[in-house]
């Protein structure tokens, strides 16, 4: 067998952009999977037609084949050209849209690095059993082999890589975690507030920050950093000296988590927004959820404060029994229970107005840009952790008229068209998604047209809170699309229980879909709300 090594060369170009392309895909899945290997495993479990699908199938046996036909002899060029095309045929393979890119942090690059280095190893060890077998000809029929089956099992190295790197990811996170909080410790002057919540808690960050800048250096770190070590890292890189107040989110998909965060940040204050059936397929039931976000409660110092949304049932039942300081806010509750409270709540197009009332009577002129009731209790949370700082109504009713809207989180956007967007399609639940609705409700210009896959990540909860979102859909929404057959299925069973009628539904798989679907039905004057977006881990 004559080798032509130029074209084999090529080969290897071409086997390397498509492998780096799908290796950059499993590193991404990693991420978001907080690159723990049962996580990852479990993804992938899920999995039906993305990272492995059939056109893979088809080229992992036909570069077998190719093989099989090198070593029987066959023209080695037209074995390279159908080799170049099953690689080419995969990386055609269409990209997926994401809406959280990965992030190449120092983590990320390592466990990149550890890939390369265990298919290097494959490809090396391959080259040398066929170079002892029947040198460079055999060598290249092994190389050829590894570059199918490394294609084939990318994401069994990219499994195998991070499973070899958490004894020692451990490490460098503990010596993160010891840093962050040695650093927390040496500061007795600042003042940490940490908030937590099924829902609302980003919203309540950047409510709290803006509210409190009127009178404090504050820091407010940036997204959802909400993991241990995004806390790590914002702390470590971003608190300084001149900051008075930290703003703490903390978020958890499981027990102990919340606990681990308190102990790190230490906060003296503590919120706690609202309980509700988020993350069900790693708490179990909302029992295991209140118990987790009140770990927050319970390392609070004796003389911490407890600040807790009073309208939430759940959240009630957590402050009745805190016999710490405690704050309660709320719109609906008993006045005179509540330390601080909403009243002559107007809400619009353009956003609310109320008065903030304390215990005492007191009260304060309030407008903001924020849409929805729902937010004002995200504004209340911030006012008790500013009333509690010492600030004055009328301070606290200045920052709030210059808080402004999170990004997709009912986000209002006027694209200059005619036509209004909102944007609220970080996550869903069954609280927000109503809330989400009641605001589209009060937009009566045109039709009103929703974009939503539904709720995820509710276990037993989520086709029966799907179908009933699909019976709140039907008495707002004009026009319905929803992304993903199967996934709205429930959807549509609550559309169908309204007797919603069939041909203002429009069902599609990708956003592509939506966005030529949605040139044909809007017009000047209608407004379409994209409600949640399923996680790009997500597949039917």
């Amino acid at each position: 067998m004559t080798i032509d090594y130029s074209l084999m060369g090529l080969v290897a170009v071409i086997w390397g952009a498509v492998i780096s392309k799908r290796m950059t895909y499993y590193l991404h899945m990693a991420q978001l999977e907080g690159y723990k290997p049962e996580a990852f495993t479990g993804w992938k479990q899920h999995q039906v037609d993305r990272g492995f699908n059939a056109t893979h199938r088809g080229a992992l046996i036909f570069g077998v084949l190719l093989c099989v036909a090198l070593v029987l002899g066959q023209a080695f060029i037209w074995i390279s050209i159908g080799m170049m095309a099953l690689l080419l045929m995969t990386w055609m393979q269409p990209a997926d849209q994401v809406k959280k890119p990965l992030v190449m942090t120092g983590r990320a690059k390592r466990l990149r690095t550890a890939w390369f280095q265990l298919t290097g190893l494959l490809l090396l060890i391959l080259a040398l059993i066929g170079f002892l077998f029947n040198g460079f000809a055999g060598m290249a029929v092994t190389l050829y082999l590894a570059f199918v089956l490394s294609n084939g099992l990318c994401y069994y190295l990219m499994l195998a890589a991070v499973i070899l790197r958490v004894p020692y990811e451990n490490k460098i996170n503990q010596g993160f975690y010891d840093q962050a909080h040695g650093k927390i410790e040496s500061r007795d002057d600042l003042k940490v507030v940490g908030i937590t919540g099924s829902f609302g808690k980003t919203s309540t960050k950047f409510i709290t920050g803006t509210i409190l800048k009127e009178k404090f250096n504050t820091l407010v770190p940036p997204s959802s950093f909400n993991s241990t070590m995004g806390v790590c890292k914002v702390i470590n890189n971003d608190l300084k000296d001149e900051h008075e107040v930290f703003l703490c989110e903390m978020g958890a998909r499981a027990m102990g988590q919340i606990e681990e965060l308190a102990k790190l940040a230490e906060p003296q204050i503590g919120i706690i927004t609202a309980i509700g059936p988020t993350h069900l397929e790693t708490f179990g039931h909302i029992g295991n959820i209140m118990k987790t976000k009140y770990e927050l409660i319970e390392n609070l110092p004796c003389d911490g404060i407890a600040v807790f949304n009073y309208d939430d049932p759940n959240v009630k039942k957590m402050a009745d029994k805190t016999f710490k300081e405690k704050v309660l806010y709320g719109i609906e509750a008993d006045p005179e229970v509540l330390d601080l409270r909403a009243e002559n709540i107007q809400v619009n197009m353009k956003g609310s107005t109320f008065d903030l009332v304390d215990k005492e009577g007191n009260r304060a002129a309030c407008q903001t840009k924020l849409l929805g009731k729902h937010n004002i209790h995200n504004i209340l949370a911030g006012a008790s952790v500013a009333v509690t700082l010492g600030m004055t109504l009328d301070e606290i009713a200045s920052g709030i008229a210059k808080i402004e809207p999170v990004e997709h989180r009912l986000q209002l956007i006027d694209p200059g068209t005619g036509v209004l967007v909102i944007d609220d399609a970080f996550n869903s639940n069954p609280v927000s998604s109503k809330a989400a609705l009641d605001v589209l409700d009060a937009f009566n210009t045109g039709k009103r047209v929703i974009v939503t896959p539904g709720m995820v990540e509710l276990a037993d909860e989520q086709d029966a809170a799907n179908e009933k979102f699909g019976e709140y859909i039907a008495d707002v929404c004009e026009a319905v699309i929803l992304v993903g057959p199967k996934q709205t299925e429930p959807i549509q069973k609550g559309l169908a229980n309204k007797d919603y009628p069939k041909d203002q539904i429009h069902i599609v798989r990708t956003m592509a879909e939506v966005q030529a679907l949605l040139g044909q039905l809007l017009q000047p004057g209608d407004v379409v709300l994209f409600e949640n977006d399923l996680p790009d881990t997500y597949n039917e």
